[in-house]
């Protein structure tokens, strides 16, 4: 079968986000946004080549989306004969402003690239712009509510203490899960107790810290997990291979549910990002140690300290007070 215009350079501008060494979440990313637009303009428009897509085909598949909702775009018929997504019990359901922010993101890149390629004189993303959320205020866990957490991982059996030790290390040293379950009994360093992080988002190579009570918990993990396994990674199976995302985050959630607190892997490196903000941390540090890609991408994600925490530091670091003004 003939590719269109549009497939082909989608195919075309994958191949360059490969050389460019982009991670595959990345590229998964791209490629599913931007072939589910690709079937909307074929479908509703007809349109197969990358010149005749306008600035209003990208606003009118904005309002498609937030009209249709989740699963009613695909990307091939095939698809949704197979996987029938009107059965799932979030068909139709409205998808979230951050979820087409993504795509509108997306698309912005693919069409930037044929414009910087010469494939387009005129460029249809430059007027667009994303939609405004309202920020949500992050979660945070307290110092009690970890602790209970931490009490329902049953530390006699190898995967509750791995699993305890894993939601310790993401408290401690606020990396990713991906980056955390990657990780080998090389990569720490225990005499400046740093652990290099190889498997990034951004494909770069950072150091992470931990703390004296983390190098304790580590080495007496090792030494346990040297009892049942006989590999290099760190927070294996008892089977020698990877401990996944998803069987972590899903034994993780049960041990949230069984103290009534809901909890992602995530929400403990946000916690780790705000606890060490309201510890005295500067942004540029931390987003040296949260490996983000900018200084200011790590203002605006933590910049919704609540009032009270706002209030509770100035309380510490009052001009007046510290001069102790009579």
């Amino acid at each position: 079968m003939k590719l269109s215009e549009l497939d082909f350079y989608l195919q075309d501008f994958l191949l360059y986000c490969q050389s460019k060494n982009l991670s595959p979440k990345t590229l998964s990313s791209y490629e599913q946004s931007l072939k589910l637009f690709i079937a909307y303009l074929k479908h509703e428009h007809g349109i197969e080549e990358v010149d005749a897509v306008r600035t209003g085909h990208i606003r009118q598949y904005i309002a498609y989306l937030q009209e249709r909702g989740k699963y009613t775009v695909v990307n091939r018929e095939a698809s949704r004969l197979i996987n029938r997504p009107e059965n799932r019990r979030d068909y139709k359901k409205r998808i979230s402003n951050v979820t087409i922010n993504n795509y509108i993101r997306n698309i912005k890149v693919f069409f930037n690239w044929l414009h910087e390629e010469g494939e387009i004189h005129k460029n249809p993303v430059d007027k667009i712009e994303q939609i405004k959320t309202e920020r949500k205020q992050k979660a945070a866990i307290s110092q009690e509510e970890f602790n209970l957490l931490l009490s329902q991982f049953d530390y006699t059996t190898f995967h509750g203490y791995r699993n305890k030790v894993i939601t310790m290390l993401l408290q401690d040293t606020g990396m990713r899960i991906g980056e955390c379950l990657a990780l080998t009994v090389d990569d720490i360093d225990f005499k400046h107790r740093m652990i290099l992080v190889k498997e990034t988002k951004g494909r770069k190579e950072r150091y992470v810290y931990f703390s004296q009570v983390m190098a304790r918990e580590l080495k007496h993990y090792i030494r346990f997990k040297d009892r049942y396994t006989d590999t290099e990674l760190l927070f294996p199976t008892t089977r020698n291979t990877p401990l996944t995302i998803h069987s972590f985050e899903k034994q993780l959630k049960q041990a949230g549910e069984r103290i009534g607190l809901s909890i992602h892997p995530h929400q403990i490196r946000n916690n780790f990002a705000r606890q060490y903000l309201l510890n005295g941390g500067d942004f540029y540090t931390l987003s040296r140690i949260l490996g983000h890609s900018s200084v200011k991408v790590t203002e605006q994600a933590y910049m919704d300290l609540t009032r009270e925490e706002i209030a509770k530091k100035y309380q510490q670091h009052s001009p007046l007070a510290k001069w102790r003004i009579k």
